[in-house]
């Protein structure tokens, strides 16, 4: 998984609606990219749903949200509208962005293994460097924990 000082890879995702974008088009400002497992099952749904909450907070520091899963775009959109969700919600069906941060591991369930993503959160500052990761994030209080790390930046 990447690491504090690393460079955001330079990649890809498709937003809800189906349009591609670079991460890129981020640079010059500090934004915040979380990897959820899957849209609309609990724990992704109420993480979300928090990032949600503090979004005007997260818009007033002007720092956006994205969340990335391997949903397709379709499902995103239907995730996003179903609960009013704030943020930019982005598939990466390939998984290349997944494999780039570290975030596609193998896991266990039931003494099964398989692979999957891990929950983790990137915060990213303006120049393209990630200040802050949050690998294997616990939901509870995770939003509220990043937008105090945003606040900090300053």
């Amino acid at each position: 998984m990447l690491e504090a000082g690393n460079a955001v890879p330079d990649v890809t995702l498709v937003d809800a609606d189906g349009a591609s974008f670079p991460l890129s088009r981020y640079r010059g400002a500090p934004f915040v990219l979380y990897f959820y497992p899957k849209a609309d099952t609990p724990g992704c749904t109420n993480e979300a749903k928090d990032f949600t909450e503090l979004a005007a907070d997260f818009a007033a520091a002007g720092v956006p949200v994205v969340g990335v899963s391997k949903d397709k775009p379709a499902k995103l959109a239907k995730f996003r509208d179903k609960y009013d969700l704030k943020l930019l919600l982005a598939s990466d069906e390939e998984g290349g962005v997944c494999e780039a941060f570290g975030t596609w591991v193998e896991k266990s369930m039931y003494g099964r293994t398989y692979m999957g993503i891990a929950r983790a959160t990137f915060l990213i500052d303006g120049e393209g460097a990630i200040v802050r990761v949050w690998p294997k994030v616990k939901v509870k209080g995770h939003a509220a924990e990043v937008l105090e790390a945003v606040k900090a930046l300053g």
